[in-house]
C-alpha cells in the first residue's frame, strides 16, 4: 500500500475526526483561528512603494538598498507580531486598540471634508452670523494706581485716593509700587486680560474715559483706573479674516461629518444598558 492509500485510511479513521473536530472546537472557544491554511506574508510591490514614499517624505531622498531592506524587514515583523496578536486575540477589550480603531472610523468619515474648500458665499455667510468672533480686537489705553490687596480697609483708601485724583493730584507717588507699568498704550484687550483678569478688562471697556474710576479689582489687587481712549474694532472684511473663517468651517464641516456617519453606524446596533444594581 503506497503512501498516499495509507493516508487515505488514516483519514477515515473515526478517531482521527474526533481529534480534528476537537481541535476545532477549542479553536473557536479559545478565540484562535484554526490554522487551516498557508499563511503569507506578501510584501508587494505597492507596499514597497509605499515604505520608500514615507521614507523619502521623512528624509527627503530616497532610501538605498540596505535601507529599503531594513524598511522590508521591519514591515515583515510588524505583520508578524500583528497577525499573531490577532490569532491569539489579544486585541479584544483593549482600550488602546479600540480608541485607534475609532480614529481611523473618524479619519475615513471625514476625510471628505476634510479636502473640500469653501466657496466665498459659504465663509460670507459665517462671518455674517458672527462678526464679532473675527474683528479685530480693541485696544486699550490706561493709567492705573495699584492701592494694595482687595481689604475693607484698602477699599476705604482707594475712596481717599480717589478723591485726590479727581481733584487733579498726580498719580505718582500715590498707592503702593508694583512691578508693571503705571500706563498703557493701544495694548489688545487680550494683552491686558493676560496681566489684570478679564474682569478688569470689563471696567476697562465700561469705564467713562478722562476720569479716574473705581477701585477694580484685578488677581494682583485693587486698582483705580483712567481710560484715555478705546479703539473700536472694525468690521471685518472677508479678505482680511478668511483663513481664520475657513479654519472654522472646516471644523465644523468635520463635527458634522463625524456625526452623521455616527448616527448611520449606530443605526445598525441594538444597544443595550444594563446599569449596576
Amino acid at each position: 500500500m503506497t503512501w498516499r492509500n495509507g493516508a487515505a485510511v488514516w483519514l477515515r479513521e473515526p478517531f482521527v475526526h474526533f481529534l480534528v473536530a476537537g481541535a476545532l472546537v477549542y479553536a473557536v472557544l479559545s478565540g484562535r483561528p484554526p490554522d487551516l491554511g498557508e499563511r503569507k506574508i506578501v510584501v508587494g510591490e505597492a507596499v514597497v512603494a509605499r515604505l520608500a514614499e514615507r521614507w523619502s517624505q521623512t528624509y527627503r531622498r530616497a532610501p538605498n538598498p540596505e535601507e529599503l531592506d531594513g524598511l522590508i524587514t521591519d514591515y515583515v515583523r510588524d505583520q508578524a507580531y500583528y497577525r499573531e496578536a490577532l490569532r491569539l486575540g489579544l486585541d479584544k477589550d483593549d482600550e488602546v486598540v479600540m480608541r485607534r480603531m475609532r480614529n481611523k472610523m473618524i479619519a475615513l468619515a471625514t476625510s471628505e471634508a476634510e479636502a473640500a474648500t469653501p466657496s466665498d458665499a459659504q465663509l460670507q455667510a459665517l462671518l455674517d452670523k458672527d462678526p464679532a468672533r473675527y474683528a479685530p480686537e480693541v485696544r486699550l489705553s490706561f493709567a492705573h494706581v495699584y492701592l494694595g490687596d482687595d481689604t475693607p480697609a484698602g477699599r476705604e483708601a482707594a475712596a481717599a485716593t480717589l478723591a485726590r485724583l479727581r481733584g487733579g493730584a498726580s498719580p505718582q507717588g500715590l498707592g503702593q509700587p508694583v512691578p508693571i507699568p503705571a500706563s498703557f498704550d493701544g495694548d489688545p484687550a487680550s494683552d491686558v486680560a493676560g496681566m489684570f483678569g478679564d474682569g478688569f478688562v470689563g471696567a476697562l471697556r465700561s469705564a467713562p474715559p478722562g476720569i479716574w474710576t473705581g477701585p477694580v479689582p484685578s488677581g494682583l489687587g485693587l486698582h483705580l483706573i483712567k481710560v484715555t481712549a478705546r479703539t473700536a474694532p472694525a468690521k471685518p472684511q472677508l479678505a482680511d479674516v478668511r483663513q481664520a473663517l475657513e479654519n472654522d468651517w472646516r471644523a465644523q464641516a468635520l463635527r458634522t461629518a463625524e456625526q452623521e456617519n455616527y448616527r448611520r453606524l449606530l443605526s445598525g446596533y441594538d444597544v443595550v444598558i444594563e446599569q449596576p444594581k
